[in-house]
């Protein structure tokens, strides 16, 4: 399996069927075939926040949900994050594509790649990277286990080592 079936596997074993997402070149791969599988229902959302209150929204009627986004946009799900998940205690799983490390080529992705996960350390939220195929899907269905057993968010950073990142 490659990490795009990976992905779809693990939130297939979770009963994950509400994917909240805002569209990204480099996460297309995976939420395209999400979209062409009747098992899910992929909501594309504008702003990151967004994806964030439809995820909580499916949650408290009883669906199991995830959200994809870039780590620039990170930045502005925070606010929801800390404010919505974290006290409500929602398990969301957060697929995040890293940006701003190696052989990025937009400069402005930088300070946000960087910050991400010392962001994500100071709300006490657990995170993954993941760089390789290399036991994905042990990391990723763990994650995804440990967010609902815990009833917080997690995130699930993929670098572009594990996707092939996005073309100049």
């Amino acid at each position: 399996m490659d990490w795009t079936e990976i992905i779809i596997d693990s939130l297939k074993q979770s009963d994950t069927t509400l994917i909240a997402y805002v569209p990204d070149i480099s996460i297309d791969r995976v939420t395209s075939k999400i979209d062409d599988d009747p098992y899910f229902q992929l909501v594309p959302a504008t702003r990151e926040e967004e994806a964030i209150g439809i995820a909580v929204g499916a949650y408290a009627t009883g669906r199991n949900s995830a959200v994809f986004m870039q780590s620039s946009g990170f930045g502005n799900s925070i606010n929801a994050i800390a404010s919505l998940c974290i006290p409500a205690r929602t398990p969301i799983p957060i697929f995040m594509n890293m940006r701003g490390g190696s052989g990025e080529f937009n400069i402005a992705q930088v300070p946000m790649g960087r910050a991400t996960r010392p962001i994500l350390d100071e709300l006490g939220l657990v995170h993954f990277t993941l760089d390789d195929e290399y036991n994905m899907d042990k990391i990723v269905n763990g994650a995804i286990k440990l967010c609902h057993a815990n009833r917080q968010p997690v995130a699930i950073c993929m670098t572009q080592l594990l996707h092939g990142g996005k073309l100049a």
